[in-house]
């Protein structure tokens, strides 16, 4: 699939909504409760997802824009959201990742980037080079997969209660991928 711009900003927009409604004011054991070990809750998912939104998308897009390649991207500290997060409740999280990503739809807006700027490249600190087209994708990718880990981690949950329909549930088979 081709990157689009407008439907790639489409589908980030929608992010924040479907997050508050699947999690806002939930009891603690659907939003504290992760798949074991060191797996995210479905709480610190949101709170990293905050972190990138300061850290990560947008001052990586303006570095792609300012430097190319000359510059590297800062490695993203996907832990780094333990200290940011500490203290908030999951409703202030929610709150603040909504304002965030729209001040970030919104900065990206300003940019007014043309379809030829998406072949424009950044180089990332492990991969290498990469265009803005891929950096925005990976932002809805991204998404995408948070928003996927927080419905198995969730489902999770009623791995024992679905008893032997746990068998036809494929989120229940799901490999955890992402952390």
């Amino acid at each position: 699939m081709e990157q689009k711009l407008s439907e790639t900003t489409s589908l980030l927009s929608r992010t924040p909504k479907a997050l508050d409604a699947l999690l806002r004011d939930l009891p603690e054991i659907w939003t504290l409760r992760n798949e074991g070990g060191d797996s995210w809750s479905a709480r610190e998912v949101v709170a990293h997802l905050v972190s990138g939104e300061r850290t990560d998308w947008v001052p990586r897009i303006r570095m792609v824009l300012e430097s190319g390649e000359s510059r590297t991207f800062e490695p993203f500290d996907r832990w780094g959201y333990k200290a940011e997060s500490e203290g908030k409740s999951l409703e202030q999280l929610l709150d603040e990742f909504a304002r965030l990503r729209s001040d970030n739809l919104r900065e990206l807006a300003g940019l007014n980037l043309q379809q030829g700027d998406l072949d424009r490249r950044g180089r990332h600190p492990a991969l290498g080079t990469v265009t803005l087209s891929q950096l925005l994708a990976t932002w809805a990718a991204h998404d995408l997969t948070h928003l996927h880990q927080i419905s198995r981690v969730m489902a999770h949950q009623y791995r024992e209660a679905a008893g032997p329909w746990s068998a036809y549930l494929g989120v229940l088979k799901c490999e955890g991928h992402s952390s």
